[in-house]
């Protein structure tokens, strides 16, 4: 704990000292690039990883970065999130990180150790979709290949389940918002990103920066 506490003195004296101005401007109201989703993993810094600063994203949470599928019966703070950043923020893209080594996807893998977290058990069931997938289309893998496979996985029925969220869904229709899957590397700071268009994860680095996913969509629309 003495750790954060004297973090936040050397912040308060180190960095609001010296961007007095920056942080009144905060105050003052956001306006974020993107929804970014990923993880609860503490190894994972979104604004490092993207090297943003606060106010350039609105950072959604959770054990898995999943995204519980839109259900008026079911509302939780995932939705709200969601719906606040592209109803109210007015955000143009949706990222879904997803990592390596994720203990969520390790625990959906292996049941059997979840028996003493059933409140993690019971969230992992909004990953089931994923799970099925392991079972019938991977049961040839084994180990970290079986993990990363997982991981990728759960990153676009995750991106799927988000576009049942209303506010999501409209805006995509309308060309007005983005949505991404990425998949971070922690033992190497690689980022990869889902290329429709070969069907595979590949380095973020090789994608050219202003191309969106909708336009990959609609690249492949018109070719079939």
């Amino acid at each position: 704990m003495q750790k954060l506490v004297q973090g936040v003195h050397n912040f308060q004296m180190e960095i609001v000292g010296a961007q007095r101005d920056f942080f009144r401007r905060l105050a003052e109201g956001q306006t974020p690039i993107a929804l970014f989703i990923t993880c609860s993993d503490s190894r994972i810094s979104p604004n490092l990883l993207t090297q943003t600063e606060p106010g350039d994203l609105f950072i959604l949470r959770n054990a898995g970065n999943i995204v519980p599928p839109y259900t008026p019966s079911t509302i939780g703070g995932e939705a709200a999130t969601i719906e606040f950043a592209v109803s109210v923020l007015g955000v143009h893209d949706i990222i879904i990180c997803g990592h390596s080594h994720c203990g969520a996807m390790k625990g959906l893998l292996n049941p059997e150790s979840l028996k003493d977290t059933p409140a993690v058990e019971h969230w992992l069931g909004n990953a089931e979709a994923t799970r099925r997938i392991m079972k019938e289309k991977y049961s040839d893998l084994d180990g970290e290949r079986l993990l990363t496979a997982t991981v990728e996985e759960n990153t676009l029925v995750q991106l799927e389940n988000l576009r049942t969220h209303p506010s999501v869904r409209a805006k995509v229709a309308a060309g007005k918002l983005n949505l991404h899957a990425w998949v971070y590397k922690l033992e190497t700071g690689e980022v990869f990103d889902f290329n429709p268009l070969e069907g595979q994860f590949v380095p973020l680095s090789e994608r050219p920066a202003a191309e969106s996913e909708s336009k990959l969509i609609r690249r492949i629309e018109r070719s079939i």
